[in-house]
């Protein structure tokens, strides 16, 4: 490890959340078109490392993974199908479910000129919740398959990693413990996972309270990842990760433009 990395780096920074009781519609190869009200607040971020080794999906919703891959060209198809397969087995091991499967592979930068579509996600929310993964299960899987698997626990679980070091606009997680149900609202993604044409996708936004905890990754190395649950059909279980990009004070003017890969998952519990 860096000594960089090895500096423990707790931020304090203003984040936008949901007005409470709003439904967002969000564009985003369109983003001037969004309906997305909000509230900023300013908020710590703790740094994850010092607590890396004591984070779960069960307790925390989300962990930080020393998992480097063989993969170098995202914009390669061929390499992208690689790297899929790559993470679900990765992703059913950590799980220990009986099938996973993944869908929505983003690139995104905040360099010049970037689509929106590929540019971070500003703002608290959690991508889809039930109505969207169970969409997205019958369009991955043979209809008697999905419908048995859809019968027992599945979970939909982001696996999140730089590119490059990321120096600017890094990834923020909320604990997903200490988010309550009645602090997430409606959202609806429109022409989302760069398609104008998909239909709609159906998340959450994050309203602000008391007692929501944010951790980061500064420094985070293209060799770490970050997977981090945005829904679990098990009500008692913890269910859902809000996230966000956020801006790191004092970033240098000529911090690298923030390069990272996402892919969600599904896995199928027996």
């Amino acid at each position: 490890m860096s000594e960089a990395e090895r500096m423990v780096r707790d931020v304090e920074t203003v984040m936008n959340h949901i007005v409470r009781g709003e439904k967002a519609t969000f564009h985003p190869g369109a983003r001037e078109k969004s309906y997305w009200p909000v509230e900023e607040h300013r908020i710590a971020i703790r740094d994850m490392r010092p607590i890396a080794e004591d984070l779960s999906f069960d307790r925390n919703g989300f962990v930080l993974l020393d998992e480097p891959t063989r993969v170098t060209d995202f914009t390669d198809r061929g390499e992208l199908a690689r790297y899929c397969r790559e993470t679900e087995a990765l992703v059913q091991r950590l799980t220990g479910a009986a099938r996973t499967v993944s869908f929505g592979a983003v690139v995104r930068t905040n360099a010049g000129g970037t689509h929106g579509h590929n540019m971070p996600a500003y703002g608290a929310h959690v991508d889809y919740g039930d109505r969207t993964v169970r969409d997205f299960a019958f369009d991955l899987l043979p209809k008697e398959e999905a419908e048995r698997r859809l019968s027992g626990r599945y979970m939909l679980i982001n696996v999140w990693r730089p590119i490059v070091m990321v120096e600017s606009a890094p990834l923020a997680l909320c604990d997903a413990s200490t988010v309550k149900r009645e602090d997430l609202f409606d959202s609806e993604v429109v022409g989302g996972l760069g398609d104008f044409g998909r239909r709609s996708l159906w998340g959450f936004n994050l309203a602000w309270a008391p007692g929501q905890h944010w951790y980061w990754v500064p420094h985070m190395q293209p060799w770490e990842a970050l997977a981090f649950k945005l829904y679990d059909s098990d009500p008692d279980a913890v269910q859902l990760t809000a996230h966000s990009a956020f801006d790191i004070p004092d970033t240098p003017p000529d911090a690298a433009p923030r390069q990272s890969i996402e892919l969600r998952t599904i896995s199928f519990m027996e």
